[in-house]
């Protein structure tokens, strides 16, 4: 039986997935020296920091309408010349982007935003940014976290489930666009139809999923 816990669904502080990330920044830098790395949407500017300060060379991309917050903290953080930011949407990213191919790339939110199969190509053309052996960090919002309760779209297929939240949970967190909730085994198969070898996938206590894959 899934135990539905109440919490901001994002996950927000240093989560597992946001701990997997450090220390492999850790254990490239001491080999490589340098290590660069593409966040997908970091809006209050709260990992970039954290890899500057290992020595990570970050790029920021985000939505245009916050660009002048995460540049802010970019100034607040001291770290102006380690960290970067570039303002797209997640509809709209580039073929290329700058600086890359990137040792590692995160991305904190949205893909949920996206049916599966636009999440898919997504995912597909974050990894061609890698370089070969790099490592991409995903996070998704979980079909049996407390969203998933009365969620429209909870006894259909992955491929077809992009519904609205249940009513009080959509005012309650905010999310009133149809989302497309992942199962870990919903992540671990996005993950390898985009073609990645997965490495990990785990359940937060929150019961929302994250993957960690490279690009092979």
């Amino acid at each position: 039986m899934t135990t539905h816990l109440t919490a901001n669904p994002w996950d927000t502080g240093t989560d597992e997935l946001e701990r997997y990330a450090l220390e492999e920044c850790v254990k490239r830098q001491r080999v490589d020296h340098r290590v660069s790395v593409l966040i997908i949407s970091d809006k209050h500017c709260e990992m970039a920091p954290k890899l500057a300060n290992l020595g990570a060379q970050v790029l920021i991309v985000d939505h245009p309408a916050y660009q002048q917050e995460i540049e802010g903290r970019i100034l607040a953080s001291g770290r102006r010349d380690e960290i970067s930011f570039v303002a797209w949407e997640l509809d709209a990213l580039p073929e290329v982007f700058p600086g890359q191919p990137y040792d590692m790339i995160v991305m904190r939110r949205g893909l949920c935003g996206k049916p599966y199969e636009q999440a898919r190509q997504i995912v597909r053309r974050l990894l061609l940014q890698l370089r070969i052996g790099g490592k991409l960090y995903v996070s998704v919002l979980g079909l049996h976290s407390e969203l998933g309760e009365n969620y429209a779209g909870g006894n259909v297929l992955i491929e077809q489930r992009f519904a609205p939240l249940a009513a009080p949970l959509a005012e309650k967190y905010g999310i009133r666009q149809p989302v497309c909730l992942y199962t870990e085994r919903n992540l671990f198969m996005l993950l390898l139809d985009a073609g990645a070898s997965v490495l990990r996938t785990l359940t937060t206590t929150y019961g929302n999923v994250k993957g960690i894959a490279v690009r092979v």
